[in-house]
């Protein structure tokens, strides 16, 4: 959310060496990208921001962000040369590989990307609603000739934007399904009396965090005999050895399209379409938003290279999240599925003063204050956790959020953490 402000400083390498008394050297694997076993000192600075004085009032204020009267205002105050501190826990860098040097020394390589994640969804939506007008026997399809598009009711927007524009062309027909509720899509499925049926999820939901339940979607396709299509933004190098949710819960032979982002887990930019040969051709023949955009730089190609290297290679990484999983829920008794939490507080006015409060403490997260995007009185914190907060991070958050907040496990409870296959 900071990056596109500008008001924010992240410390150069150098500057943090300077703060740290001793730099534990690991002597790195040998290969053709340097990885590490544990944490390095760069690491820390994925998480640690500052931001001007004046940036910081107006969030602790609850203000416009950027004042209009700043804009093209090249005259910097005494205010605005002063920075406060902060810990981030609104990061989708999951594995903080946002400052690590193989990343940004990469130049090399290239491969094949979409511009965004956000471009890669709405290509395959496209894309697969374009095989109705090939199979209809006159000039556009009847409805039965359609194809019947199933999608989750909290799919990410650019699933839906791409629903629509097919839907637009006349080539598709969509059913939205209550949220994660196998039996209602079973028996849209059934139901349904058109040919061609498609399904298409977050494996990880980016708001609430959950996973879908992809065994049992699994188990629903042999039933139905559905093309499964799945964005596995959130989840890219997170959840399972390589892959992602579909690693991660055995049910990859199960999964046609896998799309996903390379602007989270693997701290670059791009998104990416993993799929048959096929599939390949076709979307790139036929996804518009993948034809009409250009090709990412060969630098940028280079360092998403360069993340799935790191990635796969220091597997310490997705240990370091789910050990941050375990301690949060030790402390505060919430039960946790994933790397993204959305801790509900209440009324708009207590969700304020939880995030306020957090950020007088040098801590920022989101806050999700109601309607339209949540009900009333549900205000909530979204909170993201990457491998390279600390446990002091999160028993500092913990505490704060206790004034607010009935935990279940009381403020003095110690993060006594569970063996992670009960995570």
């Amino acid at each position: 959310m900071f990056m596109p402000l500008r008001p924010m400083h992240l410390p150069n390498l150098g500057e943090e060496e300077e703060e740290t008394e001793a730099n534990h050297q690991i002597k790195p694997d040998k290969d053709e990208h340097e990885t590490f076993r544990v944490i390095q000192p760069w690491d820390r600075v994925s998480v640690q921001i500052s931001v001007s004085e004046t940036f910081f009032q107006r969030l602790l204020d609850g203000g416009e962000l950027i004042c209009k009267n700043e804009i093209g205002d090249t005259k910097v105050s005494q205010n605005q040369k002063k920075f406060k501190k902060l810990v981030t826990f609104a990061s989708n860098d999951f594995l903080g590989l946002s400052r690590h040097p193989t990343i940004a020394k990469a130049t090399a390589k290239a491969c094949l990307l979409c511009p965004t994640g956000f471009s890669a969804n709405m290509s395959t939506m496209v894309a697969i609603g374009s095989l109705a007008p090939l199979f209809c026997a006159g000039k556009r399809p009847t409805k039965e000739e359609k194809i019947a598009i199933f999608s989750d009711a909290l799919n990410h927007a650019s699933i839906i934007d791409g629903l629509k524009l097919a839907e637009q062309y006349g080539w598709v027909e969509c059913f939205v399904y209550k949220h994660c509720d196998v039996s209602h899509l079973d028996e849209l499925l059934t139901n349904c009396k058109m040919k061609k049926k498609v399904l298409v999820i977050d494996s990880l939901f980016s708001m609430d965090g959950d996973f879908a339940p992809i065994v049992e979607l699994a188990e629903l396709r042999k039933k139905h005999g559905f093309l499964f299509v799945i964005d596995d933004a959130h989840a890219t190098f997170v959840w399972g050895k390589n892959g992602g949710v579909a690693e991660e819960f055995n049910c990859e032979d199960d999964i046609d399209i896998c799309v996903g982002t390379l602007s989270k887990g693997a701290a670059s930019l791009g998104g990416f379409i993993a799929c048959s040969k096929n599939w390949k051709q076709f979307i790139q023949s036929r996804g518009r938003s993948f034809i009409f955009s250009s090709a990412a730089p060969v630098p940028l190609a280079a360092a998403s290279y360069a993340s799935v290297v790191v990635a796969r290679k220091e597997a310490w990484r997705r240990m370091e999240i789910r050990k941050r999983m375990q301690e949060f829920q030790a402390l505060s008794g919430i039960p946790i599925t994933s790397q993204i939490l959305c801790v509900t507080v209440g009324s708009i006015e207590k969700t304020i003063k939880a995030s306020q409060a957090l950020l007088e403490n040098g801590i920022y997260v989101v806050s999700i204050l109601g309607p339209p995007i949540v009900p009333p009185n549900t205000g909530r914190l979204r909170v993201t956790l990457t491998a390279v907060h600390t446990t002091e991070d999160i028993e500092k958050l913990v505490t704060i959020l206790s004034d607010y907040i009935n935990f279940p496990v009381t403020k003095s409870h110690s993060p006594t953490c569970q063996p992670l296959e009960n995570l």
